[in-house]
């Protein structure tokens, strides 16, 4: 989770409390695709898209309140809305995803080629090592994303504040 709001500041609760974590659902889906059938992992994409949605929209109802002589209400709310959404696609759902997916696909590959480990074996070794690989890839990916936002989609709103996305 990300570090505790400053005292009297208001805690954001799709940052700050556990509902951060429905935002790995798919990472864990990926993590246990050779456990589980295919529609469990669809369904840890629904959860976890759900997530980037209902954050999406909550950041929009925020700068819609905000008071700002900067930009119209109009223009902060979809800002706040686009860049929350695309930021949260890319760095919850759409790279994580790949990113557990390739890993355990690899992993899977080599031990059945490696080892002569029976079958169960190698998938339970392979769903061990998505859910630990999880915890190593989220601040890469998402500095990637900043980064990635900030050299594009970020330039064509400069005038408008920068919505927090990470």
């Amino acid at each position: 989770m990300s570090e505790p709001p400053p005292r009297g500041a208001e805690r954001d609760i799709f940052r700050d409390t556990w509902v951060r974590y429905l935002g790995y659902a798919n990472e864990v889906g990926e993590a246990f695709r050779s456990l589980v059938p295919a529609a469990v992992v669809w369904l840890s994409y629904g959860v976890s898209s759900s997530y980037v949605l209902a954050d999406a929209i909550d950041k929009g109802k925020k700068a819609g309140d905000v008071r700002s002589p900067e930009a119209g209400r109009s223009t902060r709310v979809t800002v706040a809305v686009v860049d929350t959404f695309v930021w949260q696609a890319l760095a919850s759902v759409a790279i994580p995803g790949f990113t557990i997916n390739r890993v355990c696909a690899a992993s899977l590959y080599i031990l059945g080629t490696a080892t002569r480990w029976p079958l169960s074996i190698r998938k339970w070794t392979t769903t061990a090592l998505g859910l630990l690989v999880i915890p190593v890839i989220i601040h890469p990916i998402d500095r990637s994303v900043d980064f990635l936002l900030d050299s594009s989609l970020r330039k064509l709103y400069r005038s408008v504040e920068k919505p927090s996305s990470s």
